[in-house]
């Protein structure tokens, strides 16, 4: 086990109370680390030295080109320790060591796309009246706060870190008390960077103290926000104290449209990949699969005999699927399969905790399809954050369209068919952020915007337009 510490201002330190929390490996209840429990105070001292930083001449004249050359340097740093950034992450989050991966080189290349656009953020020049020369000028907005949920720690914090770095903001970053290992690496390869001291800080700690004293500082320019409607709401609230721009990617409901004509065993693939990815601790899971009748029973019996086939086991052992998060998380779980229960469902697969022999020591739960809910029923509606798929049926495009959007949410849907003028259709009524048709990319790529309608929240991340929440807008009219 290990004792961590924070990064504030390049330095290595623990809390200012000196008090600690654990953090464990979910696959066995084994500690990992001791983490720095910050707090107010640790965030003022971090927020302070990313305002100073920021307005410090060494970094108002650092030139943009040289941030990119630097951001590049940190790709390369992810791929060269790969393995072992991997192995922290299953450890830590309980996915598979493959999905870790991933995650990693997701992460290098969201710092390899963001470093490309360091001096390509352009204004513009306005046509006004003779004699006027009116432009536009995009300028950093100057302390970034990132708030970084546990289910993807190291993409999450990197998809945004790396847009405001390359903008030239600062960055106080909080991630998951549950899993803060790979934001402490991180760390640790920006700290041998030529970026100045205090552009890239972490404060380790819990949502409710270090976390809610980010929402309200009153020098932090804009947050980033992910995780839980809930915990997005009290961010939110936090922020309109001191009136400060927000991002929030929150969660979903989403929607696999299966239409009639659809190559189904293509779309039987993605519905259970989009199910079981990280344990179904995705934002973007597609958590409802809604069939056209006269496919039902037929398309039904093949996701379930894929469901059947997953492989479940700790993240090291490197199979299909791997544990939920915590305790809290896995009894939240078991709570929704007794509201389906009540609610008249039928459990075509799955729904219990999986007791294989060397896995009762974690929180493993059996991948599960489920059918016989009314569409509006509790279960149909709110998000379980687990390998847990709820079935419909519909018998034209307009009943597929409003079951679809019939949720609060609206973060990512899929359209399955090879019609390609229904897929437009639809696509175009969709209330989501995301629309895959015959694919379902569960976030997408680096280069696509990521967020939702409705209470997936509002803002979005990723592609060339997250490079929006970091900026901001300046208008210069000269006379002449």
């Amino acid at each position: 086990m290990k004792k961590l510490q924070m990064y504030v201002n390049g330095k290595w330190l623990d809390s200012i109370a000196k008090e600690r929390f654990e953090t464990k490996n979910p696959a066995t209840g084994e500690v990992l680390a001791e983490i720095p429990r910050g707090k107010t105070e640790d965030v003022n001292a971090a927020v302070e030295a990313a305002r100073a930083t920021f307005e410090s001449e060494e970094w108002q004249s650092f030139p943009p080109i040289e941030r990119g050359r630097i951001l590049h340097k940190i790709a390369d740093a992810l791929r060269t320790e790969i393995e072992e950034i991997a192995l922290l992450e299953t450890l830590d989050t309980g996915k598979p060591l493959t999905q870790a991966r991933k995650d990693v080189e997701a992460s290098a290349l969201y710092f390899e796309y963001y470093a490309g656009m360091a001096d390509k953020i352009f204004g513009e020049t306005i046509p006004v009246q003779p004699g006027i020369l009116d432009y536009t000028l995009r300028e950093p907005i100057g302390v970034t706060a990132h708030i970084v949920p546990w289910n993807y720690p190291l993409q999450i914090i990197s998809r945004s870190t790396a847009a405001a770095i390359a903008t030239g903001n600062t960055v106080v970053a909080k991630p998951a008390e549950d899993t803060p290992l790979t934001a402490i690496k991180l760390a640790e390869i920006f700290d041998q960077t030529a970026l100045p001291k205090g552009v890239f800080n972490v404060v380790t700690g819990y949502g409710y103290e270090a976390g809610a004293a980010i929402s309200e500082h009153p020098d932090v320019d804009h947050i980033t926000f992910t995780g839980s409607v809930k915990t997005g709401s009290a961010v939110m609230m936090g922020a309109a104290k001191n009136v400060k721009p927000i991002t929030l990617e929150l969660g979903g409901k989403s929607p696999n449209i299966i239409f009639d004509d659809c190559d189904q065993e293509e779309a039987v693939e993605w519905v259970v990949r989009s199910i079981i990815q990280n344990a179904g601790q995705t934002c973007s899971a597609g958590s409802r699969l809604l069939i056209q009748q006269s496919i039902k029973d037929e398309f039904l019996k093949k996701v379930v005999a894929k469901m059947e086939m997953i492989q479940i086991g700790k993240g090291v052992d490197d199979l299909d699927l791997g544990p939920i998060l915590n305790e809290k998380q896995f009894a939240r779980i078991l709570e929704f399969m007794e509201v389906a229960n009540k609610e008249g469902a039928t459990f075509l697969t799955g729904g219990q905790r999986q007791e294989t022999a060397g896995l009762k020591n974690g929180y493993f739960f059996q991948p599960t399809v489920i059918d016989g809910l009314a569409p509006k029923s509790y279960v149909a509606q709110e998000e379980i954050f687990a390998p847990v798929v709820a079935s419909f049926s519909f018998e034209t495009e307009q009943q597929a369209i409003e079951l679809a959007n019939g949720t609060e949410y609206g973060l990512v849907t899929g359209v399955w068919t090879k019609d390609g003028a229904r897929a437009h259709r639809v696509a175009s009524k969709i209330r989501a952020g995301q629309v895959f048709i015959n694919n379902y990319g569960a976030g997408g790529g680096v280069q696509m915007p990521f967020g939702g309608y409705k209470k997936s929240g509002f803002g979005r991340e990723k592609g060339l337009e997250a490079l929006r929440n970091y900026t901001i807008l300046k208008n210069v009219a000269l006379k002449y």
